[in-house]
């Protein structure tokens, strides 16, 4: 019997509309889908009438479950991986299985989808010819070091971040790397979008007054001093 395929599937990161007619059907079509949460995935599938059966996967049960899954693929079985919202892999545990499945000669198919990064980058009005994702920085241990690691970075950065940290974050970014501009993204495809821009030292100076809810990525831009000074050694020479 030959190995069943795993797929990749990038389900909306707000709005339930915003899925492809590929996607849709990988879902109704596959054997079991392993998602993140079943619950939150489970009001997906029902908006699209996908009974497919679902199995928890995710950081807290992946030893035990990576194994499992592979086993089924091995089997024949077609699964589908999604996470909570957007691609899977990206800031969650999805890079497991794929590594898994690489390893045992499993077939490995994309179905692309929405990106949360992607989409507050490419309105931030910052530079997106070049850029570096660090998703969430360290939330203690080796913090302090990667912020200073980052203080050259002429590249566009972009970063998630809770509502519980986003403030501390933005204090520390601006004593690291002094004033930047910045875009903060929130609750990007769902009712209550926003996207505020400003300087590290604006934003702060308005915390107080911002509706800082919800789920955030933060966009920054990168070292404008490095690119400056190559510049112009490249124009003296």
């Amino acid at each position: 019997m030959s190995n069943g395929t795993l797929y990749l599937v990038g389900t909306p990161i707000g709005n339930l509309e915003d899925i492809s007619f590929r996607a849709v059907r990988i879902l109704k079509e596959v054997d079991l889908i392993a998602a993140e949460d079943t619950r939150t995935s489970g009001v997906l599938l029902q908006r699209y009438g996908i009974s497919t059966a679902l199995r928890s996967y995710h950081s807290h049960n992946l030893q035990h479950e990576t194994p499992r899954l592979i086993r089924d693929l091995q089997a024949g079985k077609n699964i589908a991986q999604i996470s909570d919202a957007g691609t899977p892999g990206i800031s969650d545990p999805g890079y497991h299985l794929v590594q898994a499945a690489l390893q045992a000669g499993i077939t490995v198919v994309p179905i692309p989808g929405a990106v949360a990064f992607i989409q507050a980058l490419i309105v931030s009005g910052l530079p997106t010819d070049a850029f570096v994702f660090e998703g969430f920085l360290p939330q203690k241990k080796g913090r302090q070091k990667r912020l200073k690691e980052l203080e050259p970075e002429t590249r566009t950065m972009v970063f998630y971040e809770s509502v519980h940290r986003l403030q501390k974050t933005l204090q520390e970014m601006q004593q690291h790397w002094g004033e930047r501009q910045c875009v903060l993204g929130r609750e990007i495809s769902k009712m209550f979008e926003e996207f505020i821009r400003g300087s590290f030292g604006e934003i702060l100076q308005r915390w107080e007054s911002l509706n800082i809810k919800g789920e955030f990525v933060l966009v920054v831009a990168g070292k404008k001093e490095v690119k400056e000074k190559v510049n112009k050694y490249r124009k003296d020479q």
